[in-house]
């Protein structure tokens, strides 16, 4: 048996007026789910345990088969690890992302206008942070250029008392009540601010304001974290495997779990991705040995956070005929049997644009246990009427990969 799980990061939504109160993934043409729904299991899965933010982190987590209360320790260590950034265990890494802030007011009283600086490319990113990195490093701090707007700093022998925000969570807001706070909290503001004289007049930047771009005039600090101890996939399931993503985060998941990764030409963790190239990175990883691929499409996810509604529909829909539809042509084609699981790892709502905990739509299918579901779909609303619940979302994958009989215990009470 071969194992694919296919994430569609942040899919699940709230009913939306302009879709006559239905949820994007109820607007969207999707007949590729229904198809697996209809042929397999559907249900409800709570990623997010409640003592945790709602983050892509503890949500992949949980869809990788790990307890996140267990293993989570911060969202920047997975992305040190995708950057080739190795940690001792007195280091702290944060994710430094290149934001667009407005401009005329006091740094405090600046508005979070672009969480991306507006997508800008990896090649001018990577100009700012050295900029940043010039200016701000030291013995105690380093700044590592990542992909796009995302980027990564250390700070050897920290403190681990923070209290930060993710800037996609204040989109349009004010930043001064949302600044770094706790023990080092002044010194992160500090470095933020002079980011902004780094980096509002860098020609990087002159260049792109001429051409209509937003800027990246700020750093953003957030997601602190140290190294964590996690058990591989081979003495957990005693399985080889790939991560197929465009995300540092869930590649670096993945390292830390002994699975493989892969870097696939036009990912760009966005609607524009290479859909088509990471299905076949993914089939030819199947098919070249591995047992399990994870494969991960943020897009949904970006256009939630841009409050992009009909993005976020033609999103969900080029997963269906890009992604699902084509892997099970591929697989079909195959000689040995596979199972899909189809999940998203947790609800961006496009009215909030930021995420949030409720439990979320999977489905799970496998090729030689065809089920006769005619009419379910795979929606928020579906999954919640067959009353199958997996509260823990850690002890789902153990389901999928068959290593527990684990359906007749999950229905909701």
């Amino acid at each position: 048996m071969k194992y694919m799980v296919i994430v569609g990061d942040g899919m699940a939504d709230y009913p939306m007026e302009q879709f006559n109160n239905k949820t994007a993934l109820q607007h969207a043409r999707t007949p590729n789910f229904d198809r697996l729904v209809e042929e397999g299991i559907l249900g409800l899965v709570q990623t997010i345990p409640e003592k945790l933010p709602p983050g892509s982190d503890t949500a992949n987590l949980s869809v990788m088969g790990y307890d996140p209360l267990k293993y989570y320790t911060g969202r920047s260590p997975f992305e040190a690890i995708s950057l080739g950034v190795n940690l001792n265990p007195e280091d702290i890494s944060f994710r430094c992302n290149l934001v667009t802030l407005s401009a005329d007011q006091p740094y405090s009283e600046k508005i979070m206008s672009d969480y991306s600086a507006g997508e800008i490319s990896s090649e001018e990113a990577a100009e700012l942070i050295d900029a940043v990195g010039v200016a701000l490093g030291s013995k105690e701090i380093d700044f590592h250029t990542g992909f796009r707007y995302r980027h990564l700093m250390v700070w050897h022998g920290a403190t681990d008392q923070w209290q930060l925000t993710p800037p996609h969570d204040i989109s349009g807001q004010k930043i001064g009540e949302y600044l770094p706070a706790g023990k080092e909290g002044d010194r992160i503001r500090m470095m933020m601010e002079k980011s902004w004289d780094i980096l509002a007049d860098h020609p990087v930047n002159r260049k792109r304001v001429k051409k209509g771009l937003s800027p990246a005039n700020s750093i953003w600090i957030w997601g602190a974290g140290r190294k964590p101890m996690i058990p591989s996939y081979a003495e957990k399931y005693g399985l080889a495997g790939t991560v197929i993503s465009a995300v540092d985060l869930v590649k670096g998941i993945g390292l830390f779990a002994g699975l493989s990764t892969v870097d696939v030409e036009g990912a760009t963790g966005d609607i524009d991705t290479n859909y088509s190239g990471k299905v076949r990175a993914s089939l030819d990883a199947l098919k070249q040995g591995n047992d399990f691929v994870y494969l991960h499409i943020e897009a949904p996810d970006e256009c939630s956070h841009r409050f992009e509604a009909d993005n976020k529909i033609k999103a969900i829909e080029l997963i269906d005929s890009e992604v699902v539809k084509v892997v099970r042509e591929e697989l079909d084609k195959s000689n040995f049997d596979y199972s899909i699981l189809l999940v998203t790892d947790h609800a961006t709502p496009l009215s909030l644009g930021t995420h949030t905990r409720e439990p979320v739509p999977f489905a799970i299918f496998r090729s030689n246990d065809l089920k006769n579901n005619r009419g379910r779909t795979f929606d928020e609303s579906s999954a919640a009427d067959t009353g199958l619940l997996f509260r823990e979302g850690f002890k789902l994958l153990d389901c999928f990969l068959g290593r527990d009989n684990c359906l007749e215990a999950t229905e909701q009470s």
